[in-house]
């Protein structure tokens, strides 16, 4: 078996690679890809290069490097040792930009109430819940997000379920803003941090926001972030900066005690981890796209051939600002 797969093979250069896929292990899955999407933060960071030697982004993008981690497919031969999986199982796993592809357990199956376009966004979900988790929130809670990519506008969403009085939502483009919006977002600014202080004092009673997610990975944004967040409040660092020496402490950590919390993919603290596994949140999350109380497919704002890979992530690298979900589908390779 030999399949077709997008291969970042040195700094912005994209090809289709034709490679064996390999033998199927026994405790493996012959998946056929129908969709995936781009994390384009994560992407076009990995796809530009500047990357900040020593950081974990320079340990981790290693040429030729396989871009990818959101994938939806049909299995179409199942290992001997795997339980509970059959063929023709549609399941979302982790695999790569890639044609074919052998997945593993804990691969999820897909309820059928949840289409392809709602399950692509899985990992991303968990990644967003696991922010909200970690940012402790209260009922009533007056939050802040800034940067309304995919990430972003998960995070709004999971606010609005998990009770907050006030979801503001802050980005430079006004399209991101209308879709936080139309899915849970209370107020929009269309602006930068530097100047959403009165917009955030405005809607918290001048008290500013309980909890300001930072999503943007930006590291001038961080020190604007802590100026929206109240005395004593959360600011939750989500956005992975490539040059996180660039990021500057503030006196606000000092002067004001506003606590600085980070979260990284589905990583929670011992106790938290082994009730909210990354199994269990995305059950959670199918569970709510059953119910109608997330809506994530009608953020997929573009849809491409795989063989458009060179000049999607060009594109992007150099302008993403009208885009929240990029998939790829590979029915159209």
């Amino acid at each position: 078996m030999i399949s077709v797969n997008i291969v970042l093979t040195g700094k912005q250069q994209i090809e289709l690679l034709t490679e064996p896929v390999g033998l199927l292990p026994e405790d493996g899955m012959l998946v056929k890809t129908r969709l995936t999407m781009l994390s384009t933060g994560t992407e076009c960071i990995c796809y530009c290069g500047e990357l900040e030697a020593g950081s974990h982004w320079a340990d981790w993008v290693k040429y030729p490097f396989y871009p990818g981690y959101s994938n939806v497919g049909v299995v179409e031969e199942v290992g001997p040792a795997v339980e509970g999986f059959q063929v023709g199982d549609r399941i979302f796993c982790t695999s790569h930009h890639q044609q074919y592809h052998i997945a593993r357990p804990p691969a999820r199956k897909i309820p059928d109430e949840v289409n392809d376009e709602s399950a692509v966004w899985t990992k991303l979900a968990t990644i967003a819940q696991t922010a909200v988790r970690r940012a402790r929130m209260e009922l009533g809670a007056k939050v802040a997000v800034i940067g309304l990519g995919p990430v972003g506008q998960l995070i709004v969403q999971y606010c609005r379920l998990m009770g907050a009085e006030e979801v503001l939502a802050i980005d430079l483009i006004e399209s991101r803003l209308q879709a936080a919006v139309a899915h849970g977002a209370t107020q929009a600014f269309v602006g930068g941090a530097a100047e959403a202080l009165p917009f955030v004092q405005d809607h918290t009673n001048g008290r500013l926001a309980d909890v300001v997610f930072e999503v943007t990975g930006h590291p001038a944004v961080f020190p604007l972030a802590l100026k929206l967040t109240r005395n004593f409040g959360t600011m939750m660092l989500v956005g992975d900066c490539p040059q996180p020496g660039k990021q500057v402490l503030a006196v606000d950590i000092i002067t004001r005690g506003v606590e600085v919390r980070g979260a990284h993919n589905e990583k929670l603290p011992p106790n938290e981890s082994e009730e909210w596994s990354k199994v269990r949140q995305t059950e959670l999350f199918y569970k709510y796209i059953s119910r109608g109380e997330m809506r994530v497919d009608g953020l997929i704002t573009s849809r491409h051939s795989p063989r458009e890979a060179p000049e999607v992530y060009a594109r992007l690298a150099k302008d993403r600002a009208d885009n929240i979900g990029v998939a790829f589908d590979w029915s159209r390779l």
